[in-house]
Parts: structure tokens; C-alpha cells; sequence
């Protein structure tokens, strides 16, 4: 059988998984804090028809080595930092910077991560995910509580009708890793650690200056929409020729087998 058949064939799979990364990255063009990802692929073995030859009576510094395809490697994610959109929100905030909000899900025994500070205030004044989940390090909010800010150094106040000083709710917590691509993405704008990511590191706003919060905005998706569309096109393309490749592999099989006729 002739080997462009399957070469062609690992091609066709490598393509379907690039479109089914950028059909992801379009659809979340709209998703706050969520980051591009990238397909990344390897070329697989060659079989050596002839090996390169060096000697006194044969010289082959070549030789004849046939690739057998393709094959996905990895899906890399891109941590660069989204555009800010004020949003007027007192609750809302975005991290500058590659940290992490902690999180308190139900039914993990740590604590998840997330880069989306959407945040609410549910009814026992906790501030949390819109899923309910309960952002690791602040403390209750007086039900009565105004002028909801919160600092750079995540540190949240507030006051209330009948006080005028404000009076602190804690300090959001924010984690650093190692390998941000080895985090376990869980959905939900949801991330585990993993041992490629490392152990978390606390994130001290007095010795790391590079990480800060801006209360008031959302970092949006980082996904370049007109990116995407010029890569789904040339995704697109690779596929095509692929199937071609198919096309005129059995249409030289089926000259061949009617040689005879």
C-alpha cells in the first residue's frame, strides 16, 4: 500500500485537531481572563530506504529516508495578558500580571485557581465567583456595607451608613506557578495545580512588584479574532491538500491495478 495514503491520512487528524484549538479560541473570544491556546505538532518516524555512506569505494552522503506524517505534540496556552475593560463595578477586579485568584470549591480538597475577577457578593456578605465559589482570604462584608474597594494589594474595605472610618474584609490571596502550561484546565475559568505546574507561591505584594490588582476592571480574552480567522483559513488549506494527497494516491492505486486490463 502505497505509504503517501496514510501519510496524508495523519495529516487530515493533525489539521481536525488545529481547527478544533482555534474553533475553541473564537468561542471564548468573549470569555473574561481566558487565554489562546496553540496546537503544536512533531513530524512522526522515517523509514531509511538507504542510510548515508562513507567510505573508500561507496560514497552516499544522503542517503533516502521517507517521513511517515504528523502528529499533535502539544496544545501550548498563551499567558499573555488580556486587554482591561472598565466596567464600573466596585467587586470587579483584574490581575496585572502572571498570579492567580485562589478559590474554595466544593468537592476538591485544595484550592482552584482562577485570573477571572468577576466577583459578587453572595447573601452571607462573602465575595465570590458568580458559580458561588468563595474567594480565598477575605472576610464576611457587613450587609450594610458601602464604597466597596479594593487595593492594589488586594487588601478589600469598605464602610457602612453609620460609621465613617472604612473597615477591612481581608486581603485577596494571589498565587504564582512555575509552569503556568502545566496547569489542569477544568473548565469554568477553573485551573488545578499539577506536578508540571509546581506548588503555588504566595504572592507577597511587598517583595513582588510586578503583580498588582486594579479594582473596577476585567481582563478580557487575549484571543486575536483576526488571528484566528487568517490561521483557521491556512488550517483549512493544509486539510484540503491533505485529502488531494488521498485523491491522487488512489487514483495512481487504481492505475496500477489495471495494468493488466
Amino acid at each position: 500500500m502505497m505509504r503517501s495514503l496514510y501519510t496524508a491520512s495523519t495529516g487530515m487528524y493533525a489539521q481536525q485537531l488545529n481547527v478544533d484549538t482555534i474553533a475553541n479560541n473564537i468561542s471564548n473570544v468573549n470569555t473574561t481572563s481566558y487565554k489562546k491556546q496553540r496546537a503544536e505538532f512533531q513530524d512522526l518516524l522515517y523509514q531509511q530506504i538507504n542510510r548515508p555512506i562513507s567510505g573508500t569505494n561507496t560514497n552516499d552522503p544522503v542517503g533516502v529516508a521517507v517521513g511517515l506524517g504528523v502528529k499533535p505534540s502539544a496544545i501550548s496556552t498563551s499567558f499573555r495578558q488580556g486587554s482591561l475593560q472598565e466596567t464600573d463595578n466596585s467587586t470587579d477586579v483584574a490581575i496585572i500580571g502572571q498570579a492567580f485568584f485562589k478559590v474554595e470549591v466544593p468537592g476538591y480538597d485544595e484550592e482552584l485557581y482562577t485570573r477571572d475577577g468577576s466577583f459578587k457578593i453572595d447573601s452571607e456578605g462573602n465575595l465570590c465567583t458568580s458559580d458561588g465559589y468563595i474567594v480565598v482570604g477575605t472576610d464576611s462584608i457587613d450587609e450594610n456595607a458601602t464604597d466597596i474597594a479594593i487595593a492594589k494589594d488586594g487588601i478589600v474595605t469598605y464602610t457602612t451608613s453609620d460609621g465613617d472610618e472604612a473597615e477591612e474584609a481581608g486581603q485577596i490571596e494571589l498565587v504564582k506557578f512555575m509552569n503556568l502550561n502545566g496547569l489542569e484546565k477544568l473548565g469554568g475559568n477553573l485551573y488545578a495545580a499539577s506536578a508540571s505546574s509546581g506548588d503555588p507561591e504566595d504572592w507577597d505584594p511587598d517583595d513582588d512588584s510586578s503583580v498588582y490588582l486594579q479594582s473596577g476592571y476585567l481582563e478580557l480574552s487575549n484571543v486575536q479574532i483576526v488571528d484566528e480567522m487568517v490561521d483557521l483559513i491556512s488550517a483549512q488549506r493544509a486539510y484540503e491538500m491533505n485529502s488531494k494527497v488521498i485523491t491522487a494516491s488512489d487514483e495512481m492505486l487504481q492505475t496500477a491495478a489495471n495494468l493488466r486490463r
